[in-house]
This record gives structure tokens, C-alpha cells and sequence, in this order.
């Protein structure tokens, strides 16, 4: 059969593919043996610093064995969407949630990037400007989309400067609709620098604008007690959507809406990624439920070790050389500013058992590409320690910490 016009663009669109699978350095879909932070590769043992499992709870034994029991009393699924597939666990987990966080309600999506889509198309329409900043995660980039796309209900779209309180704040001076609503991420997840929330959040007092922060990256990890960007800054009370997840922290997958009991049943009753998506298995619903057990009585203590982490690798990295651009958490983009020199740097750490997954065009500018290091409770010193010495070692044989050029990617290298 002659190739059809959908395989022709297919093959044009995999051009890049093929050239880092021909160089040996296609770094994406790596088949893990085991669940972990330590993990393995065909038999290759690999210290993961990709992972969001940011505390080390996704394999904690009584996370685990709370899974294990919801199995057995619900099974694996429920058959259907919330709307007829709801359990007591599924509403005591929100209930839970929401007096975790401060709120008056808690709505649980099955994904974060559900969550996220559902709220926005929710509550945007035509008298509606979405203010977003120019780094937004997927979720917020598609959500708006969605929600522009409505025919004749579509809101105005309008972004700002990464980060700047100038920049958003002459657009809703400017802004054509009644309503504005402005999105930002608590912790920016490619860069792992922090909102501007202080700025951000005066401003959208001053300008009658509804405040989104998307907390995925936040959530368990910054504040005190581990409740998040609002927490760390000392704005509880003063956004009234947070959006988070249960992928990172909490031990599984799953979405997180908070906000008050109005909002939660508007988002409720007209969300299809809510309304027309299955049900949250209560396994994973068990699993985060024992997460948040854990966080109400040791989050201050796994939130304080997880920051004196970041700290010595944030420490040890820069000291070597490294430009993490304004990362101030966990989550560090260890620059390499080329392709080339991204991938090779990948493989190279790879086959010493170091995973940091690269980040290319078109998911950051060229020129800004990067290896993500995010540090977890999981790492050992030891693993700090090696992962530093090897990323010392490889960025100096890959001009990485000089920044001196190699050039563009060569199809004829084999790596």
C-alpha cells in the first residue's frame, strides 16, 4: 500500500527522531524495571534525577500497602466518571485536601493536566481576558486554547513577560474584556524559579483580577509545612484557585482543584476532563489519602531535609561551574545552551547510571536548551555526590561550564 498523506507528514515530522536514534542518544521512553528514585534500565542500575517523586513516597510501605488494601475492597477501576463512579474515599480525600490547604473545597480530576483544562474552560467565556505568563506549562497553553476556541463565547488571550510585574500589569491596564483571570505556576517547572507572587498578587487586588496559581511543583515541597508557593510567601487566603496534582508528592496520579465551595461545584457540574473522564481509581485515591497522612505529621521535617538537599547540589553544581539560570528550588536546569551538547551530555551521564532528562526545542527556546536535574528525599549523598562529580567531569569535556561552542548536531557522529 502507497504511503498515505498522514505517513508522509509523519515522516517528516520524525526527522529529528531518526537523527538522535542514528547518533545513539534518543533519550526518551526508557523502559524502568522497578518503581524508585534507584531503578534499572535492561539490567543497567540507574540513579534517577528526573523524577517528580519529590519526598520519596511513590514506594513508601505504607503507601503501598494502603494501595494494596483498596484493591482488594474496589479493584483496580470503578467503571465510570464521578458522576455515577464516586466513593466515600474519593470525597473524604477532598475533604481532607481543602482544610489541608486552607480552602473551602477540593475537587480530585484523574490528571493534573485534566485539572487544569477543565477549570479554565470552566470559568473563562466572552467577557473573560486570560493573562498568561510566557513560560505556561502545556495544561495552561491548552486549557486557554480550548476555551478561546469556544465559538462566539471565546475569552481574550493575552501573555506577559516571564515573571514581570511591569509587563502584567500594563496588560490589565489595557486588557478589552470586563473579567480578568491570571495564571501563573507557584514553581515554574523547566526553570525552577518561583512565581512573583507578592507583586502578582497586589496587582491583581488593584486591577479586579481572579488569581490561578498552578502549584503542581509547589505542593509538598516549599512552605513550612509543606502547603506550597502561597505558604512560603505568606499569601494563604489571597488566591482564590489553586490548581496541583497528586503526581508529584502525593504518590500517583491525579488533579487538584481548590477554591471555594461555589467555584468547586461550578467546575464540578460543567468540566468534561472531569465529567467525561473515568473515575479515579481508589487505590491511587488510598495511596494519596496515606501521603497526606504522612505530611500532616512530618511534612515540616521532609520538607526541610528535601530544601538542605537542593541546597548542597544547588551549592556543589555552581562552585563547579554550572549555570542554573534562576532556579531557586529543587528543580534545576543544568544549561548546555545546544542541542548537541544537551543530548551528549545526557548519554554520556546515562551509561554511568545518572539519568537527567534533556530539554530541547521545542519545549525551550534554542539556545536555552538544558539537562532538568530535580532533587529528591530518595538521593543519597552519595548520589549527590557522584552526579556532581559527573556532571563536572562531562561538562568541562563538553565545553558545557567554558562555554565554548561544538557546533551543531552532525548526523554523520555516531556517538
Amino acid at each position: 500500500m502507497n504511503p498515505t498523506w498522514i505517513e508522509k507528514k509523519a515522516y517528516a515530522s520524525n526527522a529529528r527522531l531518526r537523527e538522535a536514534r542514528k547518533n545513539q542518544v534518543y533519550p526518551y521512553f526508557r523502559e524502568f524495571e522497578q518503581g524508585g528514585i534507584h531503578t534499572s534500565v535492561g539490567g543497567h542500575a540507574i540513579v534517577n534525577f528526573s523524577s517528580n517523586d519529590y519526598l520519596n513516597l511513590t514506594t513508601d510501605p505504607r503507601v503501598k500497602a494502603a494501595a494494596q488494601k483498596a484493591v482488594q475492597k474496589y479493584g483496580c477501576g470503578l467503571g465510570s466518571s464521578r458522576v455515577q463512579a464516586t466513593t466515600v474515599e474519593h470525597v473524604e480525600l477532598e475533604e481532607r485536601f481543602a482544610r489541608w490547604m486552607g480552602f473551602e473545597a477540593c475537587l480530585l480530576f484523574t490528571t493534573g493536566y485534566q485539572a487544569m483544562l477543565g477549570t479554565l474552560m470552566s470559568l473563562a467565556d466572552k467577557d473573560t481576558t486570560l493573562v498568561l505568563d510566557n513560560l505556561s506549562h502545556a495544561c495552561i497553553l491548552d486549557g486557554t486554547f480550548l476555551a478561546a476556541g469556544v465559538p462566539k463565547n471565546g475569552p481574550e488571550v493575552r501573555f506577559f513577560n516571564h515573571n514581570s510585574a511591569k509587563s502584567l500589569e500594563r496588560i490589565l491596564k489595557t486588557r478589552e474584556r470586563e473579567k480578568a483571570m491570571v495564571t501563573v505556576e507557584g514553581i515554574y517547572s523547566l526553570d525552577g524559579d518561583l512565581a512573583n507572587l507578592p507583586e502578582f498578587v497586589g496587582i491583581c487586588d488593584r486591577y479586579e483580577a481572579a488569581l490561578l496559581v498552578d502549584d503542581a511543583h509547589g505542593s509538598g515541597t516549599i512552605g513550612k509545612m509543606g502547603h506550597g508557593v502561597l505558604e512560603h510567601f505568606g499569601l494563604e487566603g489571597r488566591a482564590p484557585i489553586v490548581i496541583s496534582t497528586l503526581s508529584k508528592t502525593f504518590g500517583g496520579i491525579g488533579g487538584l482543584l481548590f477554591a471555594s465551595r461555589e467555584v468547586v461545584d461550578c467546575v464540578k457540574h460543567s468540566a468534561r476532563s472531569f465529567m467525561f473522564s473515568a473515575s479515579l481509581p481508589v487505590p491511587v485515591v488510598a495511596a494519596a489519602s496515606t501521603v497526606l497522612d504522612i505530611m500532616e505529621t512530618d511534612g515540616e521535617r521532609l520538607v526541610s531535609e528535601l530544601r538542605q538537599k537542593a541546597e548542597y547540589m544547588r551549592h556543589g553544581l555552581v562552585s563547579a561551574g554550572f549555570d542554573l539560570g534562576d532556579s531557586s528550588t529543587h528543580i534545576m536546569p543544568v544549561m548546555c545552551r545546544e542541542e548537541r551538547k544537551t543530548l551528549f551530555m545526557h548519554h554520556a551521564l546515562y551509561e554511568c547510571g545518572v539519568n537527567l532528562v534533556p530539554i530541547t526545542y521545542p519545549a525551550v527556546k534554542l539556545g536555552e536548551e538544558r539537562l532538568r536535574l530535580n532533587v529528591t528525599l530518595g538521593h543519597t549523598q552519595e548520589d549527590l555526590d557522584h552526579a556532581i562529580t559527573l556532571l563536572k567531569e562531562y561538562g568541562e569535556a563538553f565545553f558545557v561550564l567554558s562555554g565554548e561552542d561544538i557546533g551543531p548536531l552532525d548526523t554523520s557522529l555516531d556517538a
